[in-house]
């Protein structure tokens, strides 16, 4: 388990609230993927920028490393009968715990003792809880005939869509970046999500580096800090995976590493010696990024609007500072700008 060690802070959670009109949350990507706008900021001037998505290749240079997390979404969300009484039951897969065996959230909870039959699309799957899991979640082995697990819940199961999206997704695929590789994520490295495949290979041809990185991202991501001081706060484990040659290629480079959302950039600092050198590493991070830590490795950062009070919000604010960050979001609700998983996006340079 990859940890860090806090800086003694007095922030605390209320630090990092703002209030965000609801119209400015949005319901819907934008089409196509490219077109959604961008805010860059400098954090050394404070200086902003209202640009559109695609204009991000002015703000790339030849040596960069642009580094993205492959992590593909599954549709973890199932609907299915307890087999005793028929009871419909909601089942949110969360992260794999071994063969078969997963991490869900069940609703309702209570009905969901240890012993409980749940099925599945007409018995296509079958799911027995093993156990009551810290936090309330439950362990659960999966049962199914024929296909592997994740072709049976691509036919069956729902996008886990955050739960500040009302709107009904038309497209799964569009809550999944173009170059989602390995099933696992429970929420999609949305930052990712404004890519298109003819941008990439434009920012290639500029002789940019795109070195996938990966980090399987858990609905933890989405949970609110309730502490109220924020180094009290137990940050939510997640999967991530380094290859020898993503972290040779982050090594070998001569420009900047820019991360591609916060999810890349936990990647990096939690793969990353304190001299800057990105070490392979396939393991379990619980890194808690902010406002004091001092960053190794990452440069630049391209990620969305995120949540009031949360982790995501403390890292950016960790990058700049929380004035600025504050200020900035200030500028952009008052630009109209699109927040959230599917809304507009910023690069901290």
């Amino acid at each position: 388990m990859i940890t860090n060690q806090l800086s003694e802070t007095s922030l605390t959670t209320k630090d990092f609230y703002y209030e965000l009109p609801p119209d400015r949350i949005a319901q819907v990507p934008a089409e196509p993927r490219d077109s959604s706008r961008l805010l860059v900021l400098d954090r050394k001037t404070g200086e902003i920028s209202h640009r559109v998505f695609r204009d991000v290749t002015d703000y790339l240079k030849k040596g960069d490393v642009l580094v993205i997390n492959d992590s593909k979404v599954i549709p973890a969300r199932l609907y299915g009968v307890k087999a005793d009484t028929g009871i419909t039951v909601e089942v949110v897969l969360l992260r794999s715990r071994g063969l078969n065996v997963w991490e869900v959230m069940t609703r309702p909870g209570r009905r969901c003792k240890p012993g409980t039959v749940i099925l599945f699309g007409d018995g296509l799957l079958r799911a027995e809880v093993l156990e009551t899991a810290e936090g309330g979640t439950r362990l659960v082995k999966f049962d199914y005939e024929g296909d592997n697990l994740f072709s049976i819940l691509d036919r069956i199961g729902q996008m886990p869509l955050p739960p500040y999206i009302t709107e009904k997704l038309k497209d799964k695929n569009r809550y999944q970046t173009v170059y989602a590789r390995e099933e696992g994520s429970a929420a999609a490295p949305t930052a990712g999500l404004h890519f298109t495949e003819e941008l990439l290979e434009k920012i290639k041809a500029m002789g940019v580096e795109i070195v996938p990185v990966m980090l399987h991202v858990g609905l933890g991501t989405f949970r609110p800090v309730k502490e109220e001081h924020i180094g009290d706060h137990e940050m939510h484990s997640e999967f991530i995976s380094v290859s020898k040659e993503a972290a040779d290629r982050i090594n070998n480079r001569t420009g900047r590493v820019i991360a591609v959302g916060t999810t890349s950039c936990r990647v990096l600092e939690s793969a990353s010696d304190e001299n800057g050198v990105i070490h392979p590493v396939t393991d379990d991070t619980k890194i808690f990024i902010y406002p004091g830590y001092r960053f190794k490795i990452t440069d630049a950062l391209i990620t969305n609007f995120h949540l009031p009070e949360s982790t995501l919000l403390m890292l950016v604010s960790a990058l700049s500072d929380r004035e600025t960050i504050l200020r900035t979001y200030e500028t952009a609700i008052r630009e109209g700008y699109r927040f959230f998983s599917f809304g507009d996006a910023m690069m901290i340079l």
